[in-house]
Parts: C-alpha cells; structure tokens; sequence
C-alpha cells in the first residue's frame, strides 16, 4: 500500500479545504484520503438540524471507524478544528503520526486571546448558541480567517464556507465547563510523532496557543512557525513550503 495520509479539515469546512494539498501530496508519493465531517455535506443555507449538538466525540468516532478499517495505519494531517481532532486520533493509537496546522488547542491549553473572543463575539452573543448551528460571516472571515490571503481568493472560499456544530464550537472554547471532556488529551497516551505548525498572524490559533499546547506533548513533538503567515494554512500564499517542509518531516519521521 502506498504511503497513506488522512486529511480532516477544521470549523466550517469541507473536504475541498485540501485542494492544494491533496495533489501536492500525491505527486511526493502519499496517498490520501479527504472527507467532509458529519453533517458537513449539507448546502450552507440549510444547515440539517442535528449539527447543531454535534459533538467532537462524534467526529472523532466517525473517523476513528473509517481508520479501524485500512489496511495499515495513516499519518493524519488536520487543520483547526481538524488538527484537534488529528490530536485526538493520535492519542487513541490510530495513526502513525500527526500534522497539526495551526491546531485548535487540547483542554489543556487556556486559548482565549482578545483576537480570537473578537472572531467568535457575534456568534457567541446568542443565546442558546451552544445548541445551534453557526457560520462566520464574510467580513469575520476575511479578518481572522483570511487576513493574510488575497481578498478575493478569501471570497470565493468563504462560498463554500458550512455552518458548523455548537456543540464542538462550546467544546473547544469552554472545555473547563464540559463534563464530557471532549478536548481532552492526555499527553502520555500520544506516543507517536507531532508536528505544531503555527502561523505569526494567526488570529484564531495564535502561535502563542500552538506553543503552549506543543510544549505539553514535548517527548513527541516538533513545533514550527511561520512568519507573515495566517490561519489559512492550506491555501493562502505560502502554503505550497508548508506542505513541502510537512512532506519533509513525514519522510524523516515515517518513511
């Protein structure tokens, strides 16, 4: 079987997050595999209802079935959300490595910045908004998303921009009130590779979140940051040395 990789996008994605990264990774020999998380399938005017009280646990379970089933292990490579979840995958023995680009943080890790509180103020203004679906706007999205891509190329992605799940949104940014401890990891259960990519600009996961969070998986860990770069990692100018220094560092530890 070829080198495999699994990709799983962040908040408010869908597969199509990985356009440039699947090709990329193809063509340096990985083969990979990209899917939309549950409920993500859906048109972004009609969020379906039962996305709202989605719950980490759920994506994870979803994909932790799809991984049961290969053949051999994956590396898994995530983004935002994606790179939580890519973390959790990681600490139940399901991969052989783990990417985290610009990761949202584990429990563990106190991520509220006055950036990131800005980027979530009109959706967490809601009440109730735990138990709902939410979507950024364009205008938040070319702020924290996108603020260091071409606005235009920020506008188109936003198109495809889904809503997203509450729940998951509540359990990452309030994970001490959480009695299913859904973003918990517990570092001595990852004893497999890490990569912590952080972005300088980052306005959602500051690199000062993905540090912190790298420094309580240090027996496994590498952390890299990259100057003048934001959030939108797999897209925005500059990610084509990313994805090259992240096939690098799979090469080196995986092989």
């Amino acid at each position: 079987m070829a080198r495999l990789a699994v990709l799983i996008h962040g908040m408010w994605g869908t597969a199509d997050v990985w356009r440039n990264w699947r090709p990329f990774l193809e063509a340096h020999g990985w083969q990979t595999i990209a899917s939309s998380l549950r409920h993500h399938d859906a048109p972004p005017q009609t969020p379906p209802p039962a996305l709202a009280t989605t719950s980490l646990h759920d994506y994870v379970a979803d994909l932790e079935a799809s991984l049961q089933v290969l053949p051999e292990k994956p590396v898994v490579i995530g983004h935002s959300m994606g790179g939580l979840i890519a973390l959790l995958l990681c600490a139940k023995g399901l991969a052989k490595a783990g990417v985290l680009l610009t990761p949202a943080p584990p429990a563990s890790v106190v991520a509220i910045r006055p950036s990131n509180l800005l980027a979530f103020a009109r959706i967490q203004a809601r009440w109730a908004w735990w138990r709902k679906p939410h979507r950024a706007t364009l205008a938040e999205a070319l702020s924290h998303t996108f603020n260091t891509t071409d606005p235009a190329e920020g506008t188109a992605r936003h198109a495809s921009f889904v809503h997203d799940s509450g729940r998951a949104l509540f359990e990452i940014a309030l994970p001490w009130l959480d009695g299913t401890k859904a973003a918990t990891v517990d570092p001595r259960r990852v004893t497999v590779p890490l990569l912590f990519v952080a972005a300088e600009k980052d306005k959602l996961t500051p690199p000062g979140v993905v540090r912190r969070a790298a420094r309580q998986f240090a027996h496994v860990s590498d952390y890299v940051e990259y100057k003048g770069q934001g959030h939108w990692v797999p897209g925005q100018p500059g990610w084509d040395r990313v994805a090259g220094e992240t096939v690098a560092w799979l090469d080196a530890k995986v092989g």
